[in-house]
């Protein structure tokens, strides 16, 4: 069990009634071993992470959505400290892919005993992400998503709802040039997916399993190029029966570069968005995030 603990949190979570209680909770779990330090997302995470390293911290915990999660862990990778999660955001994929518990106190008592593992995770231009980076009609999803939060509140029916106003003022694909492994191709899609978890690729009966167990990219392109396509290709994700083939293709690849004809793209990085001069040059990263994976109930 864990002496020394940082609980990191978003600044704004303090804001929100029920993250605040949650995250009050946990730290009653955790006992006097913890200490909190609030993260304001308008200055550098380096800042707020460098003093959590600088208290001799056994473990680094995060406290919010894929997002802050991934701002975090860009700021640990090749420290050495263990990050765990505590899952605050409305999906919670990285988390969830971990086996963490989504209900905050069990996760905490999770972390409480977990066990540090280093991963690679994925990098594009020098950003980190460790569930997905996309280009095309994903990030203007995220775009409108923010618009609805901010209207209906963070609740996953209004993500979904943001989905359906983007589907309706699709256009047109965007005309990419790919090149993995020295192979260039250019082709029109609507969306390019580049994932590094599993879990999510599971959870909507997507393939690309095995090249993330490789080590790998499982890079999505997506065939839809109409808008009746792309509810269709939605319907099946939902129903967790996506054709691949018919509605992507899927290429494995250590690394891969992306070209697009705008001169800045807006680009997603697991729920976060800004638009990024091109080209796109996925890579590993060189150093590895060390992360708390809890026990399997074998294992207690």
């Amino acid at each position: 069990m864990y002496t020394r603990i940082i609980l990191i949190a978003n600044q704004k979570s303090g804001q929100n009634s029920r993250d605040a209680e949650a995250i009050n909770r946990v730290m009653t779990v955790f006992g006097d071993r913890a200490e909190r330090m609030d993260w304001d997302p308008g200055s550098p995470i380096e800042e707020t992470v460098s003093r959590a390293l600088a208290r001799e911290t056994e473990i680094v915990v995060v406290a919010g959505g894929d997002g802050t999660v991934m701002a975090v862990a860009s700021a640990l990778l090749g420290t050495g400290v263990p990050m765990g999660v505590l899952p605050l955001g409305t999906f919670n994929f990285f988390a969830r892919g971990l086996g963490l518990s989504e209900t905050p106190e069990e996760a905490g008592r999770q972390l409480q005993t977990a066990e540090a593992h280093d991963i690679r995770v994925g990098m594009v231009n020098g950003q980190a992400f460790l569930n997905n980076a996309s280009l095309g009609i994903y990030p203007a999803i995220l775009r409108e998503r923010e618009t609805v939060y901010s209207r209906w509140g963070r609740f996953r029916l209004a993500a979904h709802w943001s989905v359906v106003k983007t589907f309706l003022r699709f256009r047109k694909p965007m005309k990419i040039t790919l090149t993995v492994d020295g192979k260039r191709e250019t082709r029109r899609t609507a969306l390019v997916f580049v994932a590094r978890s599993a879990y999510q690729l599971n959870l909507f009966g997507i393939d690309g399993e095995d090249a993330i167990d490789a080590d790998r990219f499982a890079i999505l392109l997506a065939r839809a190029e109409t808008r009746f396509a792309l509810f269709m290709m939605s319907l099946r994700l939902a129903l967790g029966r996506p054709m691949r083939g018919r509605e992507y293709d899927l290429i494995s690849a250590e690394a891969a570069d992306i070209e697009t004809k705008q001169r800045r793209t807006l680009v997603a990085f697991d729920g976060e968005k800004q638009r990024v001069r091109g080209p796109f040059r996925f890579r590993m990263s060189d150093e590895s995030l060390t992360v708390l994976l809890p026990k399997s109930d074998a294992e207690d």
